[in-house]
């Protein structure tokens, strides 16, 4: 089982590494058990996977680099303006998925990817961060099936770590 001293020493080795696929978007809106929990219209989906690991400073990091991403176009048509300068949406999605590894055989494994019970406390500090910018945010529920329906605008997708790697 995972420990907080393996975070530590994860975070100390730097082997952290918070994912997320930032689509820009006109609506979008997600479904749990046939109801809705979450709708946007102009800004951002951002899935996002927690690695083990993971802390609030991966997290701020990552959070201010899609509050800031200048991919909104400006008067002159050019990605120059970001999701605070046009006052979009964020629906922000955990996906620990983004940790599955595929690289052995034909089903992924997920070890990578932090437990809920650490990572729904730092989803909530991402969802808090971005509120505290003046963001408009939704979610969908931890942990749950969900429907995502994303109207790509563009498309436009930017794929972010905290590890800078791509």
């Amino acid at each position: 089982m995972f420990s907080a001293f393996d975070g530590y020493y994860q975070a100390k080795l730097g082997v952290t590494d918070l994912r997320a696929v930032v689509q820009r978007t006109t609506f979008s809106k997600v479904v749990v058990d046939k109801e809705e929990k979450g709708r946007i219209g102009r800004g951002l989906v951002v899935l996002l996977g927690i690695k083990r690991g993971d802390s609030e400073k991966d997290a701020g990091y990552l959070m201010d680099k899609i509050a800031n991403l200048r991919i909104f176009a400006d008067s002159e048509g050019k990605m120059n303006r970001s999701l605070l300068d046009v006052k979009g949406d964020i629906l922000l999605v955990s996906q620990f998925t983004l940790y599955g590894d595929a690289r052995k055989g034909r089903r992924p494994s997920f070890t990578d990817a932090e437990v809920p019970e650490i990572a729904m406390p730092l989803f909530d500090y991402c969802i808090n961060y971005l509120r505290d910018l003046g963001l408009r945010v939704e979610t969908g529920i931890f942990g749950a099936e969900m429907k995502i329906f994303i109207e790509n605008d563009g498309p436009c997708t930017i794929l972010l770590d905290s590890e800078k790697l791509f």
